[in-house]
């Protein structure tokens, strides 16, 4: 094309440019600048960056966070335009920490669709609330844990700058809206597994317009009401797997009646603390250190730990084993359950727990609540805990309908893990009977967490098509508990 034609057709065409644009919405630019993530995100084309928010949105001015951000983009050359926002549990887990999942349990969809992670502020590296206030053997052999627990919580909350009561679920929910916004995505789909449920039901709740689909995996609704249930479904958790073992032959056959014994440990362990006797002492080695102790060990430790257990039921295919060397004088197997906490409770932000917490959950527990909620093998410890910490920690604000069932016609996927400790399928059922658009699939077999056997492929199907009614979800029923270990080396063959 000779040169001397551009002037006439840019003469030309300028006009039908203007009428063009005056008739295109505009989309805002993408305003994060991204690079390669650091070395502890080790999924391949990972990004990173951060974004600038007030901490006080309300106000627009003041002290900022910084928002960590991971994007993670879709493996094809023709993605779709609406990405996968994945929330964390805890409350007070980093959702960058669930980075693993893109080459797991999320790769079908990360085939056609980025997945984006959004520390929530107060978590990760968006402003981590720390504090070493939960170590996962510190219940074990403190006799006054909750007095050592309150001391380092005060310490904590008079260390940080922040105004912990600007780190609630709905101002945080915002703040992920704006990073949507700012990088350049219209609609988004979310996936949400415990608390991550509860950020999920509220931004779709308060952002309904750059709502696409949600899954939401061990549902943990804003009336839950934490710690109020916490001992019930842990119980409900326990009875079952107490039953399962009286109907496999062979762990019945190694343990006899393991839930009486179990009963009968709560009973010496919890004697022994009340009379202050120390004869009692239990000898182990740390885990950890591999050194040798003989201390004496409290009940409010050992529930904690078996209940931490009933989470994975991989880990607690080893309490009928666990439990039974306790009753007969070795701790040792117990307090190795301590160990696959560790790394979890370090990375846990219990600033930002005790924010959400005492903001939106443990006040709104009645008094009459709070009496009838011990009788399980938790007893009132969490509670207890939980209420001495909420009687100094400051409380945010929230929305008047906060506690309302959210109700919207976006198309929702509920996932309930059968033998969940912590979120069981009644909670499923309670927020899916809300939302019209929704299907609850009860996931047999599997504990808090359902993303085993083909619920993978379900969530990918789901998110392509946004319509759950079409599932077929009857491969869910090829799962069940994994067999019982009866011995050190694992399950005896059946």
């Amino acid at each position: 094309m000779p040169l001397a034609i551009f002037p006439v057709m840019t003469t030309l065409i300028r006009p039908l440019i203007a009428i063009i644009l005056l008739f295109t919405p505009l989309v805002a630019a993408p305003r994060i600048a991204l690079e390669p993530c650091p070395s502890e995100i080790t999924v391949s084309g990972a990004e990173c960056g951060t974004l600038e928010v007030f901490e006080d949105r309300a106000a627009g001015t003041g002290r900022t966070i910084s928002l960590n951000i991971a994007v993670i983009p879709a493996l094809s050359r023709s993605p779709q335009p609406d990405p996968l926002f994945a929330f964390n549990g805890g409350p007070g887990g980093a959702s960058t920490d669930l980075a693993h999942m893109a080459d797991g349990p999320l790769r079908r969809i990360r085939q056609e669709r980025d997945i984006v992670l959004v520390d929530q502020r107060g978590t990760g590296d968006s402003g981590q609330l720390a504090c070493a206030s939960d170590e996962p053997d510190s219940l074990l052999f403190f006799p006054n844990a909750i007095d050592w627990a309150v001391d380092e919580l005060r310490k904590c909350l008079d260390g940080y700058e922040a105004d912990t009561r600007l780190y609630t679920t709905p101002i945080a929910m915002d703040d992920i809206d704006e990073v949507r916004e700012a990088l350049g995505y219209d609609k988004i789909n979310l996936w949400g597994g415990s608390y991550g449920t509860r950020a999920a039901l509220v931004y779709m709740r308060r952002h309904p317009e750059n709502t696409r689909a949600v899954i939401i995996d061990g549902l943990a609704p804003t009336s839950m009401k934490l710690p109020l249930h916490m001992g019930d479904d842990g119980q409900r958790a326990l009875d079952m797997m107490w039953q399962d073992c009286a109907a496999d032959a062979n762990c019945a056959e190694a343990y006899g009646d393991i839930g009486a014994k179990f009963d009968s440990l709560k009973i010496r362990l919890t004697r022994n603390a009340k009379a202050g006797d120390s004869r009692d002492l239990v000898h182990f080695k740390n885990p950890r250190t591999g050194e040798d102790h003989s201390l004496p060990i409290y009940w409010e430790g050992v529930a904690g730990l078996v209940r931490n257990a009933l989470y994975k039921t991989e880990l607690s295919a080893l309490l009928p084993l666990i439990i039974d060397r306790a009753y007969h004088g070795d701790f040792n197997p117990l307090i190795a359950l301590a160990e696959p906490w560790a790394d979890v409770s370090e990375k846990m932000s219990q600033g930002m727990f005790y924010s959400v917490v005492c903001s939106e959950d443990l006040p709104f527990i009645s008094d009459a609540e709070r009496r009838a909620s011990g009788d399980n093998f938790v007893g009132t410890f969490p509670i207890d805990l939980m209420a001495r910490v909420c009687d100094f920690w400051p409380r945010g604000e929230l929305p008047e309908n906060y506690h309302d069932p959210v109700a919207t016609e976006h198309p929702v996927l509920v996932l309930s893990g059968d033998l969940d400790p912590v979120t069981p399928p009644y909670w499923g059922e309670n927020v899916s009977g809300h939302l019209k658009n929704s299907r609850h699939i009860i996931v047999p077999g599997v504990g808090h967490g359902t993303n085993y056997g083909c619920v993978p492929k379900l969530m990918a199907q789901f998110i392509d098509e946004a319509d759950a009614t079409g599932l077929d979800a009857a491969c869910v029923n090829k799962l069940q508990r994994p067999s019982f270990f009866t011995t050190s080396l694992g399950p005896e063959a059946q």
